[in-house]
């Protein structure tokens, strides 16, 4: 097997450059700004709105350009399904016995808050490769415009479906997920929630009860940093969306878990050295890779350089489960 085979091409492109590699019959995942996205023909491609971005030149916001990841020669065969919340946790049993799965979710849908918190029970889960991202908007256009997903197959666009492109691979090769996730659990105080779900008022506070919003708002709490829950030695974030002083409620990017005792993170004092010491030495023939948007505004990682882990600055990042403020990338190895 061919490096080029094994290779996925990765660029930040005009859309129309984009329209003509979609003629062409490639195999694609694209970002964008909805605007983009509604002009490129159908084809063999889904995609995700978002303006945000980490090229090879670096960190970038553009209205003018799309982001392709254009997957490798070595896959076999392709197909791309959409799925609503009824369907949603079939997509594992549908994907390919060896290959991977791509999932856009649009944030904020139902489909989007189904995934979060049903994912991990779902049948097969873990036992077949899925990553994505959560697709969003311009920060400017919170309120005005919802996340879109698009299924170029299909020739449609929704803001309440997931779209899904499974990828099978030849015996040879196989699928490996990764995750670089700079945060770790603080020695701060032991966080347990009553319920699950993506906002929260009570919370045990070293098994006591508390409003949670006047928790963070009287110890001053920075809410750039996580919630993060140790899973076996695995860190899994939560991120803050807002704190609500009026209604003493506070809502996240990802749900918190019953029972799960979360901490806040450590704080990370130079993103982009923990970064460099975190890749593996041995990266090599990224076939797609997704970076948070947290991690874009809070480490201002505009005109900064994650050397070839590149792709959407999402909403959500997907690594089976949605994850928040990681890195995810899929691989492919031979056998």
């Amino acid at each position: 097997m061919t490096q080029q085979a094994l290779t996925a091409q990765a660029q930040l492109l005009p859309a129309d450059r984009v329209a003509t590699l979609i003629a062409t019959g490639a195999a694609m995942l694209i970002a964008g700004d909805e605007t983009l996205l509604r002009t490129l023909p159908r084809g063999r491609w889904i995609g995700g709105s978002i303006p945000y971005f980490m090229a090879e030149s670096g960190g970038i916001i553009s209205r003018e350009h799309v982001f392709v990841h254009r997957l490798p020669a070595a896959v076999t065969e392709v197909w791309i399904r959409d799925y609503d919340v009824e369907r949603l946790s079939h997509l594992v049993q549908e994907a390919p016995e060896n290959g991977f799965s791509i999932l856009i979710l649009p944030a904020g849908s139902e489909v989007h808050a189904s995934y979060a918190r049903n994912a991990p029970s779902y049948e097969e889960m873990f036992l077949k490769p899925v990553v994505g991202w959560a697709s969003g908007t311009h920060l400017d256009d919170l309120g005005q415009r919802t996340p879109k997903v698009f299924n170029g197959e299909q020739g449609f666009m929704s803001d309440q479906k997931a779209v899904v492109l499974h990828a099978r691979l030849p015996d040879t090769l196989t699928a490996h997920v990764g995750i670089i996730n700079l945060f770790t659990q603080g020695l701060g105080d032991k966080l347990v929630f009553p319920t699950t779900g993506f906002q929260a008022q009570t919370c045990l506070i070293n098994g006591r009860k508390h409003n949670f919003a006047d928790y963070i708002l009287s110890h001053e709490i920075d809410t750039r940093l996580p919630l993060v829950a140790n899973y076996c030695g695995a860190m899994i974030n939560v991120s803050f969306q807002s704190v609500h002083q009026a209604d003493h409620q506070v809502n996240f990017y990802a749900p918190v878990f019953e029972g799960v005792e979360y901490r806040l993170a450590e704080p990370v004092p130079d993103y982009m050295a923990g970064f460099q010491s975190a890749l593996p030495t041995d990266l090599a023939d990224i076939t797609f890779s997704c970076n948070c948007i947290l991690n874009f505004l809070y480490f201002e990682l505009e005109g900064k350089r994650t050397g070839a882990l590149v792709g959407p600055m999402t909403f959500g990042e997907i690594a089976y489960q949605l994850l928040n403020q990681t890195l995810v990338y899929l691989t492919l190895e031979s056998c």
